[in-house]
C-alpha cells in the first residue's frame, strides 16, 4: 500500500510532461490562411525544368511474316526372287518446298506462295517416270474494302520440271519412249487476275476474277504444233499417214503453226488451309477458268492434301489432284500418292 502512494508522484509528472508535448505540436499545425514559402515578396515560385534522358531503343515494325516447309518422301517394295505371291521391286522418291510470304500494312496485304513437288518411281523392268511434278507460283496484291471484302490484282505462274513421255514396248518386249507428252514451259501458264476476294478469316479465301487473262506458251520445239507440210519438213514423215493434209492440230489449246495462246476469262479460286485437329491439316485450292468466247465449257483443277503429323519431322501425307480442261483431254483426269517421309516446318 506505501509502494502505490511512492509512485503517485512519478504518475503525476508523466501525464504532465505529455499534456507538454501535446501542446507543442499544436503550435507547429498551419493555419489554412498562412504560407510556407521563404519568398516575402509574393512572387511566383521559380520551378526548375529537369531533363530525364530517355535511351534510344531502335524499335522497327516488321510487316512480313514467312512460312517454309520442306520435305522428302520415299517408298520401296523388294521381292526375293523366288517370291510366287505377286509383286513387283520398285522404288519411289520425291520431294516438296513450300513457302509463303505475308506482307501486312494497314489495308494492304501482299501475298507469295510458291509450290513445288517434283518425284519418281521406277518399277522392276520399266524406265523411270516422274509420278509428281509441279512449279506453282502465285502473288497476290489486295486492298482491303470491309471486314471480309478486298479488290484484288494477282499474277499465277505454273509449268513442270521434266519431260513427260509416252511409253510403248520393243519387239523384245522392253519399255521404250515413243513419244514425248509434256515438259517445261510446254506448257507454260501465265495467269493475271482482277476481281473481288472474300475472306472471313485467315484460312480460307475465295476470289472472284471477273477481268482474268491467261496466256499458254509452248516453249519446246519438239512439242510445237505444226501443220502437214512443216511436220513434213521436220521429221522426213507425216503425223498422220493415213491422211497427209492434217497435222498435229491444236495442243494445249494452241492451233498449229503457232506457239502462244492468249484467253480472256472469268476465273474463281478457293483457297483452303485450315487444322482439323492438332496434327491434321487440310490444304485444298480449287479453280475455275471459264473462257469468255466458249463460257459453258469451264476448265476445273482442284488440289487437295491431307497432311497428319506423327512426330516434329514424321508426316504421312494423302494427296490427289482432279482435272478437267477440255484443251487438254475431253475426259476427267486425276492422280493420287499416298506417302512417308521427312517435313520440316520453318519456323516451328
Amino acid at each position: 500500500m506505501h509502494i502505490k502512494f511512492y509512485l503517485l508522484p512519478v504518475f503525476i509528472l508523466s501525464l504532465g510532461a505529455i499534456k507538454v508535448q501535446a501542446q507543442d505540436l499544436r503550435e507547429l499545425r498551419v493555419k489554412p490562411d498562412s504560407t510556407i514559402s521563404n519568398n516575402v515578396d509574393g512572387d511566383a515560385l521559380t520551378i526548375k525544368n529537369i531533363n530525364v534522358p530517355i535511351p534510344k531503343l531502335d524499335l522497327q515494325v516488321n510487316y512480313w511474316k514467312h512460312w517454309t516447309k520442306v520435305g522428302i518422301n520415299f517408298n520401296q517394295a523388294q521381292f526375293s526372287e523366288n517370291w510366287s505371291l505377286g509383286g513387283l521391286n520398285s522404288y519411289a522418291i520425291g520431294g516438296i518446298l513450300w513457302h509463303k510470304s505475308e506482307f501486312n500494312r494497314n489495308n494492304f496485304n501482299f501475298t507469295s506462295e510458291i509450290d513445288m513437288k517434283y518425284g519418281k518411281v521406277k518399277n522392276e523392268g520399266q524406265l523411270a517416270k516422274p509420278n509428281n511434278d509441279r512449279i506453282f507460283w502465285d502473288n497476290k496484291l489486295s486492298y482491303k474494302l470491309a471486314k471480309s471484302w478486298a479488290v484484288y490484282l494477282a499474277l499465277t505462274y505454273e509449268t513442270q520440271f521434266d519431260n513427260a513421255f509416252l511409253y510403248g514396248k520393243d519387239v523384245n518386249g522392253d519399255e521404250i519412249i515413243t513419244g514425248l507428252k509434256s515438259s517445261f514451259m510446254a506448257p507454260g501458264y501465265f495467269t493475271e487476275s482482277f476481281g473481288l476476294e472474300y475472306k472471313p478469316d485467315q484460312t480460307f479465301s475465295l476470289r472472284f476474277g471477273t477481268g482474268t487473262a491467261r496466256q499458254t506458251l509452248i516453249l519446246d520445239d519438239r512439242l510445237k504444233p505444226r501443220n502437214a507440210r512443216d511436220y513434213y519438213e521436220k521429221y522426213g514423215r507425216y503425223p498422220n499417214p493415213d491422211d497427209v493434209t492434217k497435222g498435229t492440230g491444236e495442243i494445249f489449246g494452241v492451233k498449229e503453226g503457232r506457239t502462244f495462246k492468249n484467253e480472256l476469262a472469268f476465273q474463281l479460286t478457293a483457297d483452303l488451309n485450315r487444322n482439323l485437329s492438332k496434327n491434321l491439316n487440310l490444304k485444298a485450292r480449287y479453280n475455275l477458268f471459264a473462257d469468255y468466247e466458249d463460257i459453258n465449257d469451264p476448265a476445273h483443277r482442284l488440289d487437295a492434301t491431307l497432311t497428319a503429323k506423327i512426330t516434329s519431322l514424321i508426316n504421312v501425307g494423302l494427296g490427289g489432284t482432279v482435272l478437267y480442261d477440255s484443251a487438254l483431254d475431253g475426259k476427267v483426269q486425276w492422280n493420287q500418292m499416298l506417302s512417308m517421309g521427312l517435313l520440316l516446318n520453318l519456323p516451328k
